[in-house]
């Protein structure tokens, strides 16, 4: 069950196909230069590295930290920790500094597979990091011990035997974003990332031969388990929401992607430069967007700089990835944007396509319906339960409720994963036991991961999210949901997006909260004057006056940039806007 037994497998078939291409700065003429890998040399590069690594003491089990721009090395580190049978930790440095060095205390790490910064620091802080003996540098060595990546990759080729592993087997460690929490090394098993490769492979039809261009890391690595092409371009995985979209265009069109994964915030770039620039994304047969609810009108927008189906599957390898075209309206074709639904302790639950969503769901969304996402992967399995706070030992406890009632979302699937490192109340938390009384005592206990937001299932078996269960407002006369509501506003035309908090009236009140619509006017939209802003006030409490479920919400701020999570750059926190409201409210700075 060894995940990388698929890039072998791969390697075996297609041999000369490209596996990894990495953008390598520009040339004197200012064109892209790119570094790139056959499937063939990515598996002997990392055998070579899974070699170096096992003589030097790596084994099953040990916990190696992969701090490494993505790229070529990345992806054959990886791949390498796993052949050598180590826990691979990976740990966006986005969330800053002292998180960082928490979590990665907490992981008691026995090595760094680094960048040198990388190693200044741990050495810097080796007290906390007493076990990290097992070192490898990615580029120059400075003062410290250990191989070098170049030393290790330049070794003479010899096979190397994989290390067997279970399904059961730990393979990575894998943080949460904390955008909505502290963050949690989730354990990811062998057998889970096989499941996931499975899922998104027969769910998208993705097949050998493909070329994506990856806008997050995770998703370069699924490639390279399925066959395709990994195109890496100018831009840090961490910022999507500051990436050159004329970058993200020009390794479109120098590589004639078929398919690429990008935040909302990544796409919202892109798709306004195309706009601006009027081209069209020929060459993509798919397009994924995920990290928070994909705006309709992103989605509208997105589809719309799709081409037409191609006359066969060479066609694309053949005409320029991106055209100039006098105008982008709709068409039909194969080419399509999907939006799949699930979190680091989850992926993938379940997707929608944006066909599906312009031709169906679309209008609910507009009037307060929340986000519909879709329906559950082959195998995996949706329930809503009334929405309860603190530890539910057994599904038998929970209650299940009905079609089109909104509770909480709880999963379950061989993707799934089953535990966090080291965080026993937080699991306790996010796990739900579900024994059958045939269930093998030697097996692991069925269980239920509670995906920490709320939604519900409609008559057709589609998911709906509604937000997250964290970000509900509790108020006298009821809950208000997060989705539901701040689609309300986002219907005027001023309007960029919002964000509903809830401030509390009293110390000790939780349960009585002030709901407070933040609005992010639209770009030169932002109301300077007093008369203005009372104006526009005015107008969103009309549209929150004639809407039933937002009949309640009277308090409006107005935020010129609203802060979203380091990951994604997509995510609104809103638990840094509760304070700042609260602050607002009672006129503290």
């Amino acid at each position: 069950m060894n995940i990388a037994l698929r890039l072998t497998a791969t390697a075996e078939q297609s041999p000369d196909a490209v596996a990894v291409v990495a953008a390598a700065g520009r040339d004197s003429l200012d064109r892209a230069a790119y570094s790139h890998v056959t499937f063939r040399q990515l598996d002997r590069e990392s055998d070579l590295l899974a070699r170096g690594l096992r003589e030097r003491g790596v084994g099953p089990g040990t916990r190696l930290v992969l701090m490494v721009r993505f790229g070529i090395e990345f992806v054959a580190l990886v791949f390498a920790a796993f052949k050598a049978g180590a826990v691979i930790v990976l740990i966006d440095p986005g969330m800053g500094l002292p998180s960082l060095l928490d979590c990665l205390e907490d992981v008691e790490p026995e090595g760094f597979l680094a960048l040198p910064l990388v190693h200044v620091v741990r050495i810097a802080n080796r007290r906390r990091f007493r076990r990290a003996r097992l070192n490898l540098t990615v580029g120059r060595r400075w003062f410290w011990g250990g191989p070098t990546y170049r030393e290790l990759a330049r070794a003479r080729w010899e096979p190397f035997e994989t290390v067997a592993a279970k399904a059961t087997d730990p393979a990575a460690v894998i943080f949460t974003s904390g955008s909505t929490g502290p963050a949690k090394g989730v354990i990811y098993e062998h057998g889970m990332f096989n499941a996931q490769v499975d899922l998104i492979r027969d769910r998208f039809g993705i097949q050998p031969g493909g070329v994506d261009l990856s806008g997050f890391p995770l998703f370069g690595l699924f490639n390279a388990a399925m066959g395709t092409t990994t195109v890496v371009p100018q831009m840090n995985p961490s910022k999507p929401a500051k990436a050159n979209p004329a970058r993200i265009i020009e390794a479109i069109e120098d590589h004639t992607v078929t398919q690429s994964f990008g935040s909302p915030a990544l796409w919202q770039r892109v798709v306004t430069y195309c706009e601006e620039h009027q081209l069209r994304l020929r060459s993509l047969r798919r397009a994924f967007s995920a990290g928070a609810p994909v705006p309709v009108s992103l989605l509208e927008r997105l589809t719309d700089l799709l081409d037409a189906e191609p006359k066969s599957d060479e066609a694309p390898r053949q005409l320029p990835a991106v055209v100039r075209l006098p105008e982008t309206t709709r068409n039909c074709s194969c080419a399509e944007v999907y939006t799949p639904y699930g979190a680091t302790e989850a992926l993938p639950v379940a997707s929608i396509s944006s066909r599906e969503v312009l031709d169906d769901t679309a209008e609910r969304t507009r009037t307060g319906a929340g986000t519909c996402v879709g329906r559950a992967f082959p195998g995996v399995t949706i329930k809503i339960i009334e929405i309860t706070h603190g530890p539910i030992a057994t599904l038998s406890m929970a209650r299940e409720l009905p079609a089109g009632q909104i509770g909480e979302i709880i999963v379950q699937g061989p993707s799934v994963t089953r535990s966090y490192l080291r965080k026993p109340l937080a699991e306790a938390e996010a796990k739900i036991a579900d024994p059958h009384e045939d269930h093998d005592a030697t097996a692991p206990v069925p269980f239920w991961h509670r995906m920490g937001d709320v939604g519900y299932l409609d008559h057709q078996g589609r998911l709906w999210y509604c937000g997250r269960k964290s970000h509900i407002v509790t108020t006298a006369k009821g809950l208000l949901f997060t989705e539901p509501c701040e689609a309300i506003f986002n219907e005027h035309p001023r309007v960029a997006r919002s964000a509903l908090v809830g401030v509390i009236r009293k110390p000790g009140q939780a349960a009585d909260q002030t709901p407070v619509i933040i609005v992010e006017p639209r770009s030169k939209q932002f109301p300077l004057r007093n008369a203005d802003r009372q104006k526009f006030a005015a107008e969103l409490r009309d549209l929150a006056a004639a809407n039933p479920l937002t009949l309640d919400i009277h308090t409006v701020l107005f935020h010129r940039s609203l802060p979203v999570d380091f990951r994604h750059n997509s995510k609104i926190n809103r638990e840094r806007l509760s304070l700042w409201a609260a602050n607002a409210l009672h006129g503290q700075p």
